[in-house]
């Protein structure tokens, strides 16, 4: 990528990017050197970006024609609202936790063994991508990176099917191993029709793929069963993805860096992880094969810029030196407003070195 010095014109804001949320109001264009998506895919191809990259430079996509995102989403309508998704499991959407729920107690299957006479798989072309591509117009802009995801991921998409604790024996239950696999492979097949679907409809740079792996003190299983279990479909899914020339970042909730050599195995371009992992070990030990998701020091919103700025500056001088070799994706949710103003000239001014 051409190295163009930074200028305070960058500030200068140029227009709005719409937003992906219905109501809400849309970001700043700013009169950046390049788009942030450029700079993101560069970065990604290893190159040294102009600054390093922001979670604000991605706009989701989550197209109503897909089932799931409207079952787990907020009820928008409630006369409209079908809480079923692609697969008939009904959700709940909890207000307080700021998600969705598959409604307890009744799970579909009981034992893996049974999943062809019970688990039927969605006619994907069935579904009205030309309208919701028409619908998602005004955010297809390409300034920004076009994520789209898959909601339920691997094992949250068995503990959909099977509750919980179901999905957890099966993992480890010699008698429906087996069964598991046969099962996620078939899965593996729709969501590969799906990815289609984005790549066709939507043209996105990113597949956000969302499988929380823990809780707030471990994992929820070893990184031995992620590896036997879940990586092979994962890594099909990634390479798939791939094929298309879309990245993968990985949302996995949870305590989860110990099954970061399984995210690695499975070819996952960056992993944001939750601030409970040590994302200094992880940088150290991992940043030169996974981009990882870092949060600088946060300041509390009443901050003097003086100490906003000096927090952005740490974080800069921190990650800034070893790109593109190590990279990271810079993520301040709850920060003073100037954060992202300063994160971007300090490292664009550190990445012109």
């Amino acid at each position: 990528m051409k190295r163009v010095p930074f200028s305070t014109d960058e500030f200068q804001v140029i227009g709005e990017y719409a937003s992906s949320w219905a109501g809400r109001p849309g970001s700043p264009k700013y009169n950046t050197p390049v788009t942030p998506r450029e700079n993101y895919i560069a970065m990604m191809k290893g190159e040294k970006p102009l600054w390093i990259p922001m979670s604000a430079d991605v706009v989701t996509i989550l197209p109503k024609a897909l089932p799931d995102n409207i079952a787990r989403s907020p009820v928008e309508d409630p006369a409209t609202h079908d809480p079923r998704d692609m697969f008939g499991v009904e959700w709940i959407f909890v207000d307080v936790a700021g998600g969705a729920t598959v409604k307890p107690g009744n799970p579909m299957l009981l034992d893996a063994n049974d999943w062809p006479e019970v688990i039927k798989f969605p006619d994907v072309d069935s579904w009205d991508w030309e309208k919701c591509a028409a619908d998602n117009k005004d955010i297809l802009d390409g300034g920004r990176v076009r994520c789209a995801s898959i909601v339920s991921g691997l094992f949250e998409r068995l503990i959909s099917w099977m509750d919980f604790e179901g999905a957890a024996s099966a993992l480890i239950d010699e008698d429906q191993k087996d069964a598991v696999h046969a099962l996620l492979s078939r899965l593996c097949q729709t969501w590969e029709e799906i990815i289609d679907k984005y790549e066709e409809y939507f043209r996105i740079d990113l597949l956000e793929f969302h499988d929380d792996w823990g809780a707030q003190r471990a994992p929820f299983f070893s990184l031995d069963t992620v590896m036997e279990m879940l990586v092979p479909y994962l890594k099909r899914v990634v390479s798939y993805a791939h094929s298309k020339g879309i990245f993968v970042n990985m949302h996995s909730c949870g305590k989860n860096e110990m099954l970061v050599p399984a995210m690695i195995e499975a070819g996952v371009d960056t992993w944001n992880g939750q601030v409970m992992n040590d994302k200094e070990m992880l940088y150290e030990q991992y940043g030169d094969k996974i981009t990882l998701g870092v949060s600088p020091e946060i300041p509390p919103m009443d901050a003097s810029d003086e100490e906003v700025y000096a927090a952005a500056k740490a974080f800069v001088d921190k990650y800034a030196p070893a790109f593109p070799e190590k990279r990271v994706i810079a993520g301040f949710f709850m920060a003073p407003p100037k954060m992202r103003d300063y994160i971007y000239q300090l490292s664009r001014e550190a990445l012109d070195k």
